[in-house]
């Protein structure tokens, strides 16, 4: 298993702002794509977005298409998720993950199989 922790949620209005990182351990972080996932109360884990390990192209979930940004750090084994405009539909619980080292360097994997480590996730609780 390689250990990947995230930070940053917690609760904020609607129309706020928050910003998650997700911390990889490991020496080739660089060399996979990332992507965050979200699950909500009674709801299946959905997609949200996800970043090539070239940094070269990102994709969204149409829902929050133009509110959030995906980026990594290659240097720092990080990847964030910049969340913006939030709703109170955006409340969930939110995963990063690693895909499964198949993907070239400029394919964003989009669906949970495509991802074979998961962090233990974060609360995101978006208030009206």
């Amino acid at each position: 298993q390689v250990p990947l922790v995230e930070s940053g949620g917690g609760l904020v209005q609607a129309g706020g702002s928050l910003r998650l990182s997700c911390v990889v351990s490991g020496r080739t972080f660089s060399r996979y794509a990332m992507g965050w996932f979200r699950q909500a109360p009674g709801k299946e884990r959905e997609f949200v977005a996800a970043i090539a390990w070239t940094n070269a192209n990102t994709y969204y979930a149409d829902s929050v298409k133009g509110r959030f940004t995906i980026s990594r750090d290659n240097a720092k084994n990080t990847v964030y998720l910049e969340m913006s405009s939030l709703k109170p539909e955006d409340t969930a619980v939110y995963y990063c993950a690693r895909d499964r080292g198949f993907s070239t360097g400029y394919e964003t994997p989009h669906t949970p199989y495509d991802y074979s480590a998961w962090g233990q996730g974060t609360q995101v609780t978006v208030s009206s």
